[in-house]
């Protein structure tokens, strides 16, 4: 297989369990892999988008279910410095500049029994986080833009993988 673009193999494709749950994203070749294999099937394709072979041209695919139910453990997202940003968008939580170098910021600070969890913990900015200091954002007169919260794997999916393909909106529950 061979596309006219070498990256076009390592597209990004959504696939999804039997019950079309999003399970992950792989890339065009692991889905085509599914394909030949029998395991999976096309529900959507990449808007005209082609692989060729010395004698076909297959359409890429945009989306793949599996054909059989696959058992998936609970999918529990890492507390990270990364994944707090991530799910944060890049953004200050309490100015909402996307500029800069951005850090994690306690909304109850950890001089005041502040923990390192999900739900008290926010991306900042330098300027704001120093801003805030060592107080609540109540105390400092700084609300929070967005409550935070602990995501699921499916809105990481939905909103932090950066360019997706418009094909993925109904299946991951954005339309």
């Amino acid at each position: 297989m061979s596309g006219s673009n070498g990256s076009v193999i390592n597209r990004n494709v959504l696939m999804l369990n039997q019950n079309y749950e999003p399970l992950t994203i792989c890339s065009a070749r692991r889905a085509i892999v599914l394909l030949f294999q029998g395991k999976g099937e096309m529900i959507e394709t990449a808007d005209g988008l082609k692989i060729h072979t010395v004698s076909r041209a297959y359409s890429l695919p945009s989306v793949v279910r599996l054909r059989q139910y696959k058992r998936v453990p609970f999918r529990k997202i890492i507390l990270s410095r990364k994944n707090i940003i991530t799910r944060d968008g890049h953004r200050c939580q309490y100015c909402g500049t996307k500029k800069g170098a951005m850090t994690i910021d306690h909304v109850i600070p950890k001089k005041q029994n502040g923990v390192d969890t999900w739900d008290n913990m926010v991306c900042a900015c330098v300027r704001c986080n120093n801003k805030k200091g060592d107080r609540t954002p109540e105390q400092a007169g700084m609300p929070i833009r967005k409550r935070p919260t602990r995501p699921s794997h499916i809105s990481f999916i939905q909103h932090h993988l950066g360019t997706h393909d418009q094909h993925w909106r109904p299946y991951l529950f954005m339309d």
